[in-house]
């Protein structure tokens, strides 16, 4: 098989109000890839984030705001090209590692994660930055092997293991997205990456967030430990 190159490559993510950064983000991933890589947006916005991204040259889903999941969900199993790397869009991802991703996946990985916690995280919200410590310990636990990472937005899959695997949590979904492939001896690796401060306002709550987060983890994993 021919290595994959910045043509193979779509990035993807859920919009929701996110005109302060979203050209950011696209200007990024066109930088980094010449222009070649797709970029798809599934926006349920009210301002002007679908507008900036068409101008920009992404496609853009228009989809009633039902959650994260479920806006991702329908993002990365949009593209067509057999690379999809979700990120967020709120310029806290280095797009810069998208070369580094790309090789993971031609060296045989199937799922490639930004981790985000490794190297400290110091932008993050230390209520956040706790709390997704604390989900890494959680899946580690229950999945029997270390991750360190289980919530990053920053991923990139091999097309056809997003289209083997079915996906059913929507708050939870960037840890499911991760557990259930690795659980099923899928080859992942965890990149330690950069984290930059959002632009714009969070949307997730911590506290009811964190625990969809935590139930959706318990959930995955044991669904998965049952189906060995």
């Amino acid at each position: 098989m021919s290595a994959y190159t910045f043509d193979d490559l779509s990035v993807v993510m859920g919009t929701y109000n996110e005109e302060q950064a979203i050209g950011s983000v696209i200007a990024d991933i066109d930088r980094i890839t010449d222009g070649r890589a797709e970029v798809v947006c599934v926006d349920g916005s009210d301002d002007r984030t679908p507008e900036i991204a068409r101008k920009m040259g992404a496609r853009v889903i228009e989809q009633e705001p039902q959650g994260y999941g479920v806006a991702v969900k329908e993002a990365v199993l949009t593209p067509d090209r057999p690379v999809v790397v979700t990120t967020d869009c709120d310029d806290t991802y280095p797009m810069e590692f998208l070369p580094r991703f790309l090789e993971l996946l031609n060296e045989g990985y199937d799922v490639v994660s930004g981790d985000r916690i490794s190297p400290g995280a110091e932008t993050m919200p230390t209520l956040n930055r706790w709390g997704n410590i604390g989900f890494a310990k959680l899946a580690s636990f229950l999945m029997g092997a270390t991750v360190h990472d289980t919530t990053t937005g920053m991923r990139a899959y091999r097309r056809d293991l997003l289209h083997d695997i079915e996906w059913t949590e929507n708050t939870g979904l960037s840890a499911e997205l991760l557990l259930r492939p690795a659980m099923r001896g899928y080859k992942i690796a965890e990149v330690p990456i950069p984290y930059r401060e959002r632009a714009g306002e969070t949307k997730l709550d911590p506290f009811s967030g964190g625990a969809a987060i935590a139930k959706s983890i318990v959930k995955v994993c044991l669904q998965e430990r049952a189906r060995r």
